[in-house]
């Protein structure tokens, strides 16, 4: 039997891995290296994108190597990366003139306040579908151009090369010779216009950036090019680009319009998808290109939630009332009810639907009969009744009703959630038999680019599912939902009341 494989590159935010997928879309072996996080100053996050490029060399070739497979058996090559992170290199020595300023940098806060107080937002969310905001990669260009001596003029020289991860890992890949990116990342810029799949020079002149840095933007699946021979001896097609939370949605095979995935990690990350027309949102989400493949571009509306999981770290970490993570849904599950207990774990603000960066975590609604077990339900509950805030915009938004959830990430293998969110959103909840749904997006679209898959309709056979969780039709949940508004209110108001 042929032996035959798609190898995946996920560049995250604190490591990169490479993933081998065979035919049947199920995982030969995976190799993962982490990197430093950077932290300059309070709010500062970056990395050395050299790091970055080295550690997924090396997790490249470790794959490889573990696995015995022989480079003519790899048919292509698919990558996906942490979006907005942004690296600013040279043409002439490919050398970086400043750390990758990371996606969740705020040192352009001010910047972006003072471009939202010339009247812009409008202009530029009907162009981009984005806020404004520091978390997208303008601003960080913007900076860099500013702070780092001499780069406005080389830029000006067309002597700088600007680029996500993506750019900057197919960069190297080519050893130069490539200088792209896909409309998936494009579309996180701030500088990209979703409607003409175009760099915009409005945009551009706004955030005062020269058009000759920036990438040529490629769809999403096809073949960029090959990695160098100084790679190994036989060239690699370099076939499928996505950020990741769009390559999660298309491994999810949330293919038809409102279908919506939910990727439960640190935070979480909520995509829609909107079908073929861009739909500008009224609900403070964010519009972004969903994939490109041929002709044929999809676009979902996105929601994040800055704390997801990470609220049970908290628990562990700080609080102490578990020692492994994994703890949790047990301790929940000795209470019924969490007795009125609320926590809203917004410990670096609240993201959507509120975006306010102002809040601060709190727990409301505690007795004298409050105990652990209470706390980590409640904490458990939040991260559901954040998923339905956003859901509950996405549907306004669109203007349709979402039939069944698909989940993705850590948190999903804690059933006590998953119920409870299926039992809140009065609808399944269904967790796939492959939860590294973002590898695994990336992997689809590089090998429908090479015809190592023949369509969509072939992938739909590959997707399994491990277990539905099917939503209670009698519980009533009106009156708790009634009750994390109120807490949600309560904590907005402490931001807010100076």
């Amino acid at each position: 039997m042929i032996k035959e494989f798609i190898l995946a590159l996920d560049q995250g935010t604190t490591s990169s891995r490479a993933i081998l997928f065979n035919k049947e879309g199920k995982i030969e072996n995976v190799a993962q290296k982490e990197f430093k996080q950077i932290f300059p100053k309070s709010g500062w996050v970056e990395h050395n994108a050299q790091e970055i490029w080295s550690t997924q060399l090396a997790v490249l070739t470790e794959v490889i190597a573990q696995s015995k497979v022989k480079l003519d058996e790899i048919k292509a090559i698919g990558i996906t990366n942490q979006r907005e992170t942004t690296v600013v290199w040279n043409k002439k020595t490919g050398e970086p003139i400043h750390n990758a300023i990371v996606w969740q940098d705020r040192r352009t806060a001010e910047y972006c306040q003072a471009i939202a107080e010339k009247g812009l937002a409008k202009t530029i969310q009907e162009k981009t579908g984005l806020l404004i905001d520091a978390y997208f990669s303008a601003s960080k260009i913007n900076w860099m151009l500013t702070h780092v001596e001499g780069a406005r003029e080389l830029a000006e020289k067309g002597e700088l090369a600007f680029g996500t991860i993506d750019s900057w890992l197919v960069y190297n890949l080519t050893s130069g010779k490539k200088h792209i990116t896909d409309v998936t990342n494009a579309s996180r810029t701030l500088l990209f216009n979703i409607h003409t799949l175009a760099w915009d020079e409005e945009l551009l002149a706004i955030f005062d950036i020269p058009a000759s840095m920036l990438p040529t933007v490629c769809s999403s699946s096809e073949v960029y090019g090959e990695t160098s021979t100084e790679l190994g001896s036989r060239p690699i097609p370099i076939a499928g680009i996505a950020g990741d939370q769009q390559a999660a949605l298309f491994g999810q095979l949330c293919t038809q319009e409102g279908m919506v995935k939910n990727t439960y990690g640190t935070g979480c990350f909520l995509l829609m998808n909107i079908g073929k027309k861009p739909v500008i949102s009224t609900h403070k989400l964010v519009t972004t290109v969903a994939w490109k493949i041929g002709d044929e571009v999809q676009y979902a509306l996105e929601g994040s939630i800055f704390i997801g999981g990470a609220v049970v770290q908290w628990l562990r970490d700080e609080l102490g009332i578990v020692r492994h993570a994994r703890e949790i849904e047990d301790l929940a599950m000795k209470v019924d009810t969490t007795e009125g207990v609320y926590v809203v774990p917004a410990f670096s603000g609240l993201g959507a639907p509120h975006w306010n960066a102002e809040a601060r975590g709190t727990i409301l609604g505690l007795s004298r009969g409050s105990n652990d077990a209470h706390i980590a339900r409640a904490a458990l509950e939040s991260i559901a009744y954040q998923t339905y805030d956003i859901l509950q915009a996405m549907e306004k938004d669109s203007q349709a009703s979402i039939k069944e959830l698909r989940v993705d990430g850590g948190a999903t293998q804690n059933n006590f959630l998953m119920q409870f969110q299926a039992d809140l959103l009065k609808t399944n909840v269904v967790r796939p038999a492959i939860t590294e749904t973002t590898a695994l997006g990336a992997a689809f679209l590089a090998g429908l680019a090479v015809g190592f898959w023949k369509d969509i309709d072939h992938l739909k056979n590959l997707w399994q599912e491990d277990k539905t969780f099917a939503f209670d039709e009698q519980g009533d949940y009106s009156q708790r939902l009634k009750e994390w508004k109120r807490a949600t209110e309560t904590v907005k108001f402490w931001a807010n009341y100076k």
